[in-house]
């Protein structure tokens, strides 16, 4: 089955979108309204695209209040609730949170909210960390048909979609450009 892609996002409006996501981190944080007493928040992305995504949020943060900014990034494969019911084995990646989670806010990254199946694996990976004082969730896509009741804090862009559209999220570091794409499936034709 072939599929016809649309490009919504190209990569100007994806940093334009980061941006926004960095800043209004800072202007929920404590301390936000005076610079020097800025306190970003712990970044931790969920592998793969969402690490990526952390890693350039964090830099942004840490240009914006001139200091260091904690980071690290989640592997979730264990952590699915449909991990049994997978055909394939998850492609796992190593996990690094190497800092002490307890009683500080952490934001968890992804590109794109869908069911929030994702989300909830996340957090429960996140905590056996520890105990953080507040989770928020940045997205850079929310794509609505949520299956749980988890909300994002911060989004890039909301996308409303159909169940059978598919978006791509794409960043240099894996794919070579930052774009985000609809594809819309196109039935195979008849022979």
């Amino acid at each position: 089955m072939a599929a016809d892609e649309k490009v919504v996002l190209h990569e100007e409006e994806v940093g334009r979108a980061l941006m926004r996501i960095a800043h209004e981190i800072l202007e929920h944080s404590p301390g936000a309204s005076s610079p020097a007493g800025a306190q970003a928040p712990a970044l931790v992305g969920i592998h793969r695209r969402g690490a990526f995504l952390a890693q350039r949020l964090h830099a942004l943060l840490e240009e914006l209040v001139g200091g260091e900014v904690q980071l690290g990034d989640l592997d979730i494969g264990f952590y699915r609730d449909d991990v049994a019911t997978r055909p394939d084995a998850p492609v796992l990646h190593a996990s690094h949170v190497d800092f002490d989670v307890n009683g500080i806010t952490v934001v968890i990254v992804d590109d794109v909210l869908y069911t929030g199946r994702t989300v909830r694996a996340a957090i429960e990976a996140l905590f056996d960390y520890g105990r953080p004082r507040r989770v928020q969730l940045a997205v850079l896509v929310d794509r609505g048909h949520r299956e749980l009741p988890i909300r994002p804090d911060y989004v890039g862009k909301n996308l409303p979609t159909a169940t059978s559209e598919h978006v791509h999220v794409r960043v240099r570091e894996l794919d070579g450009v930052d774009e985000v794409a609809i594809a819309q499936p196109v039935e195979a034709e008849a022979a």
